[in-house]
């Protein structure tokens, strides 16, 4: 995360973001850069207008979620909803399980 605020720092300041600045701003913070992530980033963001991009995401309107239609069983359907809940439940746990032996 911190790569990604130095990216809009030094886009801020109209510095190139590239590796080497990259790194720069993060040992300024007192963190131990890692060259790796600094060079994908500054890879993935070679010919991004970061300016445009924001611009955009302050005019993107979210929409409301749609709301879910009542089951038609009533108390019927909501157990057994519940009940197939459960199951999940007791199926995520037993492939966890499965990971650690």
């Amino acid at each position: 995360m911190e790569y990604i605020y130095a990216a809009l720092l030094l886009n801020a300041e109209g510095k190139e973001i590239n590796e080497q600045n990259l790194v720069n701003v993060v040992k300024a913070t007192g963190a131990t850069p890692d060259e790796a992530m600094a060079k994908s980033v500054a890879n993935s963001l070679k010919g991004v207008d970061i300016k445009e991009i924001i611009k955009n995401a302050q005019n993107v309107s979210v929409a409301a979620p749609a709301a879910q239609a009542a089951p038609a069983g009533g108390e019927k359907a909501k157990k057994e909803e519940a009940k197939e809940e459960k199951v999940s439940e007791e199926e995520a746990a037993g492939g966890l399980a499965s990971l650690f032996g």
